[in-house]
């Protein structure tokens, strides 16, 4: 091993390698803390050049490669697992802005550009990228396309495969793919670009993209909305859907747990609705130019309490209230954390099925779990989920594993008599590789074997993950 660590610095350079275990630390943890990985060395290159010849490097002695963003990832897809064959390739020094262009709509960005780096940059032009992530202050670019990334927005603007123009690839073998094409119309064949995008690193190590931008929205309204039940929120979204047609970004379900961990996470958060409700919608509008949002939002939020579906609610009057109603949407995923390792899903099934899904799957919790806290929220208008299940706080840690085992198993079987995703937005890695391996039909499996074979014939990227 250290005759392999001197042959990559004399390749690269002292300055690209980390090979000291305190220096190495961060790059070999989950984002939670939850799991730790292993590797013989981390490489932080500079350019796509130092990418590519950290690539060949890698290949010719015989190492596997896992790319690494910001490592917030939630299935551990950016963790190596091996410290004598795992080298990290962290791309957090690619971090320039090459270009945007307003005219354009769109704007080139290396991959380890922060997201909200980019989201500003698009901002100072009065431009807008849609992304929106909890970890918008810390994940990268490279790895919101490696995972495909969701968050509050595909409502309205899709998931980022639909924000994505084109893309600067380092293949397995070195060679570097530039496909950063700025063109909205591109008919000539297969759109490579989507092999890459959703293959958490598999493929190849993405250095830059060109991102689709819109305009910035000029009026934003919040509102935060008691209803009777998940059924109520899904039918007030159909509702929504029909009245506030594309101008709705956001609409999010959660239940009244939610403010109470939220409020565990930040103490100085002030419940906005002074009753209880079964269940609230955290819904916004957005638009630019001759619209006027708070007309719509308070023409359909009339429309709502006329047909009996919104009890109670408040519109935020200004950024500074918008910002602290979706600090309860952010602040649950932190109380959730402080009480300690807990079972997190990522599951989506269709709209029609949403709240009979959630409703068979918490029931079936309760009888085999009844001391655990059973917490579903999420994208309603998407049919994502995230059914989190926590056990009781002081809970030891061995009595968790089977606690989390056993949640997982009940979830996963509910969900697969709904013929839903077991992944809506967080990606596969290596935590959900064998439910993923479960639902591969054999002509999927020789497809993604095969494609696999073709661009990466020695397996030697991110190894463990989908394949």
């Amino acid at each position: 091993m250290t005759q392999i660590l001197q042959r990559l610095s004399a390749i690269l350079g002292d300055d690209l390698i980390l090979t000291d275990a305190a220096d190495m630390d961060r790059y070999l943890r989950d984002w939670h803390c939850d799991a730790t990985g292993a590797a013989l060395a981390v490489i932080r290159p500079r350019s796509t050049a130092d990418v590519a010849s950290a690539v060949r490097a890698c290949r010719d002695l015989g190492l596997a490669i896992v790319p690494q963003g910001g490592n917030t990832g939630l299935v551990h897809g950016a963790l190596p697992q091996s410290s004598l064959q795992h080298i990290v390739i962290s791309l957090e020094r690619l971090n320039r802005i090459r270009s945007i262009a307003p005219d354009d709509f769109s704007m080139t960005v290396e991959a380890g550009c922060i997201l909200s780096t980019a989201k500003e940059c698009a901002a100072e032009n009065g431009m807008f990228f849609p992304l929106a992530l909890g970890a918008q202050g810390s994940c990268q670019i490279g790895g919101n396309i490696s995972t495909n990334a969701g968050g509050i927005n595909v409502l309205r603007y899709g998931m980022m495969r639909d924000l994505v123009l084109g893309l600067e690839v380092v293949l397995p073998s070195g060679e570097i793919w530039n496909g950063l094409s700025t063109l909205r119309k591109d008919n000539r064949g297969i759109d490579l670009k989507q092999l890459f995008i959703g293959s958490e690193g598999t493929l190849g190590v993405i250095t830059a993209a060109s991102l689709k931008l819109t305009p910035l929205p000029t009026q934003r309204e919040t509102a935060l909305l008691a209803v009777a039940s998940l059924d109520e929120a899904v039918a007030l979204f159909r509702l929504a859907r029909r009245e506030c047609c594309d101008l709705m970004s956001a609409f999010e379900f959660m239940p009244p747990e939610a403010f109470t961990l939220a409020q565990e996470a930040m103490p100085d958060l002030v419940m906005p609705l002074s009753a209880q409700y079964q269940a609230y919608v955290l819904m916004e509008l957005g638009g630019s130019g001759l619209l006027h949002m708070a007309d719509l939002m308070q023409r359909f939020l009339e429309l709502g309490l006329e047909k009996g579906l919104i009890l109670d609610g408040v519109i935020a009057a200004s950024e500074t209230q918008a910002k602290t109603l979706w600090s309860f949407r952010e602040g649950m995923v932190e109380g959730q954390v402080k009480r300690g390792r807990h079972l997190r899903t990522d599951v989506s099934v269709s709209l029609s099925h949403l709240a009979s899904f959630v409703a068979e799957a918490e029931a079936e919790l309760a009888s085999a779990l009844p001391a655990c806290l059973a917490i579903s929220y999420g994208h309603v208008g998407d049919g994502n989920v995230h059914l989190n299940v926590l056990p009781p706080t002081g809970t030891p840690e061995g009595e968790r594993d089977t606690i989390i085992k056993q949640a997982k198993a009940i979830i996963n079987s509910v969900l697969f008599r709904y013929q839903g995703s077991i992944s809506a937005e967080h990606g596969i890695g290596r935590e959900k590789m064998d439910d993923f391996r479960l639902g591969l039909a054999p002509t999927q499996v020789q497809l993604l074997a095969a494609l696999k074979s073709a661009i990466d014939p020695d397996w030697q990227m991110n190894p463990g993950v989908l394949f």
